[in-house]
């Protein structure tokens, strides 16, 4: 049987405890195995595979004795409880054995739950599971966590439900991160908020969330917006062995710029900014808006403008990362001048 994206999340919250077994497959190994990590617990419970109701076995022990998984799941454990059959890297050469042992299932027996890579819809493994209506086929896909599957990886590390604002600083950090590092990241924030009654803020989420490449733009950004200057050369040369593009650079900094000036101008200030910023980085924007006023950041958006054209241009000969430093270093001088 096969489960749609609409369908799957019904499934992993309640994975049915009579079925045959189930297959996951996607291109993505750390997603595959933290949906399966949660269908096995679900099944036999956190002390599962302690009390030996778990059977683990690679798809590649299946060439030699192709029988062993059917024998797995008519194994009697020594526990009560459910028995799962657990079978990972999958391929085509295992489908054979896989699907007969599905064939040959019968109540009672162990629930069988196989991992794989990408399969593609004409895949023997695939269109067995789909077709049999005792298991289920379930493609795992890249796609970002539902604010339904947030609510709980936040309820599993322990957190309570934050505020809108949070919830949103949450909703972006889980679309940057993969779902293994964003669950990690709330267990640091449950550690770092051990003991401490007071709500979720967004500097909490901040001095937990790793730091990337991205956290770095914006940390430049804010140098050039707030005049230091000391401070740009460095960084500058991180993002340049991270592999950052300058024109990148130039199009995130017109990005910050003008929404400086759409704040400088409006009588609503940083609230009427389009989409809206949110927890300390709107009351930082904020404030840099403020200090700037509305002629200075249109001079600054000229700057950089007339560097963003210097780095396209087929005459350009001195080296780009040297140019942006350079219209940084402008911003950052203009903005100290009152």
């Amino acid at each position: 049987m096969k489960l749609t994206s609409r369908d799957a999340p019904r499934y992993f919250a309640a994975p049915n405890p009579d079925a045959a077994g189930v297959l996951l497959y996607g291109s993505d190994p750390m997603r595959i195995a933290l949906r399966r990590q949660e269908v096995i617990k679900a099944l036999i419970g956190p002390e599962g595979e302690a009390e030996m109701r778990l059977t683990r076995m690679s798809a590649s022990e299946l060439r030699k004795d192709p029988a062993q998984v059917l024998d797995a799941l008519r194994a009697v454990s020594f526990f009560p409880g459910a028995h799962v059959v657990f079978v990972e890297e999958a391929t085509e050469t295992a489908a054979p054995a896989l699907l007969r042992a599905l064939q040959d299932w019968q109540a009672g027996d162990a629930q069988l739950i196989v991992t794989a890579g990408a399969l593609k819809p004409s895949s023997k493994l695939r269109k067995g599971f789909e077709a049999d209506r005792a298991a289920y086929a379930i493609g795992i896909y890249d796609d970002p966590m539902s604010r339904q599957e947030i609510e709980k990886a936040l309820s599993e590390a322990g957190l309570p439900l934050p505020g809108t604002e949070i919830m949103a600083q949450l909703t972006g950090l889980a679309r940057a991160l993969d779902p293994g590092d964003f669950r990690q990241t709330l267990e640091k924030i449950a550690l770092y908020k051990l003991n401490d009654a007071s709500p979720l803020s967004a500097q909490d989420v901040e001095a937990c969330a790793p730091q990337s490449a991205e956290a770095e733009l914006d940390e430049i950004l804010n140098f050039a917006a707030e005049a230091q200057v000391q401070n740009i050369g460095p960084i500058l040369q991180r993002l340049h062995a991270q592999g950052t593009n300058p024109v990148a650079l130039m199009i995130a900094a017109t990005r910050h710029f003008r929404t400086l000036h759409a704040a400088a101008t409006s009588p609503q200030g940083i609230a009427s900014v389009r989409p809206p910023v949110f927890g300390p980085r709107r009351e930082r924007m904020a404030r840099q808006a403020q200090n700037w006023g509305m002629h200075k950041l249109e001079t600054a958006l000229s700057v950089l403008t007339e560097t963003d054209l210097s780095l396209r241009s087929a005459g350009q000969t001195a080296p780009q990362m040297a140019v942006v430093e350079r219209a940084f270093i402008r911003l950052a001088m203009l903005g100290s001048r009152r």
